[in-house]
């Protein structure tokens, strides 16, 4: 088991890939190619981890199922998450956050850029992949009943990601729809069933990382991305742009925040 050397691997993936990234977005002038490479991020961090701790056991004897199976579904996550946001982004131009940012920091903006939004994405990946890590550099042993509570627990959520997001873009697609509140499929039971499959997912892989040494130190991943999803970046933001839609405050009224549950009675 590398724990540190896996650390110390991830940790210069991390800035390494978000410092290309910072001078790609400054030679084609737009920031949101950090959103389309959010995804891809963890699964180039897991590979390269995975990459670098079978070369030091190139007998395999420190790999297994588990490893290989957590790095393939970090790769299924992220490549969906990118492929959907670059489909989303393509011809928009800079998303309107960075424009807003460029018009704030002046002078500022490609060095407040490199620090306060690509490195720190680098941290912030450095946490949420942490029980993908400690999975990675784990021993090698037969899949047990956490495994698979785990798997079982990653397919919901990303049942609830996918779904929801693919309900999501449909409705938008009907002009008639622009400007009103969806109120179907899993829509129905969350205001945000694809947050909750992303919170769901990286708990999943939690479980997996219990059955290691160190493992529970992986829940850091799942509470972070969790805490993000609902006090930072996503419902709070998602939420304040629904604000003035006709219909908002009695969806909001019936309908559960987060964890998929019944309507509440008119």
């Amino acid at each position: 088991m590398n724990i540190p050397q896996t650390l110390i691997i991830a940790v210069i993936t991390a800035f390494a890939y978000f410092t290309i990234l910072f001078a790609v977005a400054v030679i084609v002038k737009d920031n949101s190619i950090l959103d389309i490479a959010w995804g891809p991020s963890f699964i180039v961090a897991a590979w390269v981890a995975l990459a670098v701790n079978l070369a030091r056991n190139p007998a395999g004897t420190s790999f297994g199922a588990r490893q290989y199976m957590v790095a393939a579904l970090v790769s299924i996550w992220g490549l969906r998450l990118g492929v959907r946001i670059f489909r989303r982004n393509r011809g928009r131009g800079e998303d309107p956050r960075y424009v807003k940012f460029r018009e704030q920091w002046g002078k500022w903006f490609t060095l407040r850029s490199y620090f306060q939004l690509f490195l720190f994405q680098a941290l912030i990946l450095m946490l949420n992949v942490t029980p993908v890590l400690l999975i990675v550099a784990g021993v090698r042993s037969s899949l047990v009943w956490s495994d698979w509570l785990g798997l079982a627990v990653w397919v919901v959520g990303f049942f609830f990601e996918s779904v929801g997001d693919y309900q999501l873009d449909s409705f938008l697609k009907v002009p008639e729809n622009r400007g009103t509140i969806i109120d179907r499929g899993l829509w129905r039971y969350t205001r945000h069933p694809n947050y909750f499959g992303e919170a769901t997912m990286w708990w999943g892989i939690f479980i997996i990382a219990l059955n290691q040494p160190w493992g529970w130190v992986g829940v850091i991943g799942p509470v972070v991305i969790t805490g993000m999803l609902l006090f930072v970046s996503g419902v709070p933001m998602t939420e304040r742009m629904m604000e003035k839609t006709p219909g908002w405050e009695e969806y909001k009224r019936t309908t559960s925040m987060f964890i998929p549950w019944f309507k509440k009675a008119g």
